[in-house]
């Protein structure tokens, strides 16, 4: 946080030097100065205060905490092409249970509370800022190209921002966007800073921050710090629009010497009315690079030679204020599906916030949704219902974290105020999931993973 302190000093020095210097436009070029870099540069304030409590079956542990903080974000006005921008927030524990302490009956600590906080320190209740964005980028004609940390989303990175802070990436980043019907983006990631935490990590240590669940032999993952041989990780992505309703999403992921991930997202629309019916495919085909990871097989991300495959699918039919779908997704037996979950949440159309499918193989996920949108003006409320049928808790070649078979039931309903309340949003989600598979009188299986409740009530203000 220190860091961006200095940089909004730094920035407000140059505003007040550029005003003092009387730098105004050059009329000979008709272009901006370096004073209206910064007058004109675009501010942003957000305050967000974030309540989550969880329930859990019987006498397991039950926990609840309230997070608070704010942050501000500059992107100065385009300079020759040239903008930079720099963004920094922080958070306080205002109130919390003991999430430092382990539940007593499976000896395992909190999984989803302590997520508002600092996950690499239970106890750490204030010391919790963190530089988020520090960049600059360069656009030309329609394209650009960025360099610093910085906020993406796609498959692979993206800000999963079901927390109080998103995770964030430190690269370089390209997109060509000089095309109607073609774009291409891509680049190379070489830090990662994952939500729940407020350090910057490389890539390869960024993996294993987050629990590691269990290896193919049935033991604790030792993945952790273990990543030998990668510099980061290489993204390409083609997004071709035909103008006939059709959209295609090329992707590929290359994560050095662990794993090579590519996905065919297809995206179908037809419009019938006033409605639109849409249909949605998409396919992943991941495998093992050299030793995935470590040549040691039980300090190894994914086991050398080994490969997974998933196809997610989607129909729906979304009309003026209401929008429905039915998904479905398999994860073959070949393989877990893996994706660090430091770095964002799973593709699949089947997601539901509050669980995640990755680490699996041999899945079938049902899920049906469906959203109102202003049905009372500012309103949007949404309801889903997912089946996710897993394979055995001791099945460890295909279930890493020991997730049993489950129902999930979420309901989320969000409010956007106006007049002198805009900018203020409030959103409330209840997920409850339900067991569905065999835990072997083991409570491990249960523990904040199913037959439990988790209710959030999140209030952002933006300015």
């Amino acid at each position: 946080m220190k860091q961006a302190v200095i940089i909004f000093s730094l920035a407000c020095a140059l505003q007040i030097s550029a005003q003092d210097h009387h730098i105004t436009m050059d009329k000979k070029t008709n272009s901006l100065c370096l004073k209206e870099c910064f007058t004109k540069a675009e501010w942003e304030f957000h305050n967000r205060t974030f309540f989550m409590a969880t329930i859990n079956e019987g006498a397991l542990k039950d926990d609840y905490a309230l997070a608070s903080g704010a942050g501000l974000r500059m992107l100065t006005f385009p300079f020759k092409g040239f903008q930079a921008g720099v963004s920094g927030f922080f958070t306080y524990n205002v109130f919390s249970s003991e999430l430092f302490k382990p539940d007593s009956l499976t000896g395992l600590l909190n999984r989803y509370e302590a997520g508002l906080f600092d996950i690499e320190n239970y106890s750490n209740k204030s010391d919790l800022d963190r530089l988020e964005e520090l960049y600059l980028k360069y656009t030309f004609s329609k394209s650009s190209i960025t360099i610093g940390k910085i906020n993406l989303n796609t498959p692979f990175f993206n800000p999963q921002d079901g927390r109080m802070r998103p995770t964030l990436e430190e690269g370089v980043w390209l997109s060509i966007l000089e095309s109607k019907k073609i774009a291409v983006s891509g680049g190379w990631i070489w830090d990662v800073s994952p939500r729940s935490t407020v350090r910057w990590f490389t890539v390869a240590k960024s993996i294993g921050v987050y629990p590691v669940g269990i290896n193919s032999y049935g033991n604790k993952s030792s993945y952790a710090g273990e990543i030998e041989g990668n510099s980061g990780m290489g993204i390409i992505n083609l997004h071709i629009n035909s103008g006939k309703n059709i959209k295609i999403n090329l992707w590929n992921s290359f994560l050095e010497n662990v794993m090579n991930t590519a996905i065919i997202e297809i995206k179908l629309e037809q419009k019938k009315g006033h409605h639109i019916i849409y249909e949605n495919a998409l396919f992943i085909h991941q495998d093992a690079l050299n030793n995935g990871g470590n040549a040691d097989p039980l300090k190894t991300y994914m086991d050398k030679g080994s490969a997974s495959n998933a196809v997610s699918v989607q129909v729906g039919l979304a009309a003026k204020k209401i929008n429905t779908s039915i998904n479905y997704t398999h994860i073959t037996g070949d393989g877990r599906y893996l994706m660090p979950r430091e770095w964002g949440r799973e593709p699949f159309y089947t997601f539901l916030p509050r669980e995640r499918n990755e680490g699996l193989g041999n899945v079938h996920a049902f899920m049906g949704k469906i959203a109102f949108t202003n049905a009372i003006p500012g309103t949007g409320v949404s309801l889903a219902y997912g089946y996710y049928q897993l394979p055995n808790v001791q099945n460890f070649r295909l279930n890493k974290y020991g997730l049993p078979s489950y129902h999930q039931v979420n309901l989320e309903i969000n409010y956007m105020f106006e007049k002198v309340l805009k900018g203020l949003q409030l959103k409330a989600l209840i997920a409850g999931k339900l067991n569905q598979g065999e835990i072997y009188n083991n409570l491990k299986y249960l523990y904040n993973k199913v037959d439990m409740l988790n209710f959030n009530l999140i209030m952002d203000f933006k300015i």
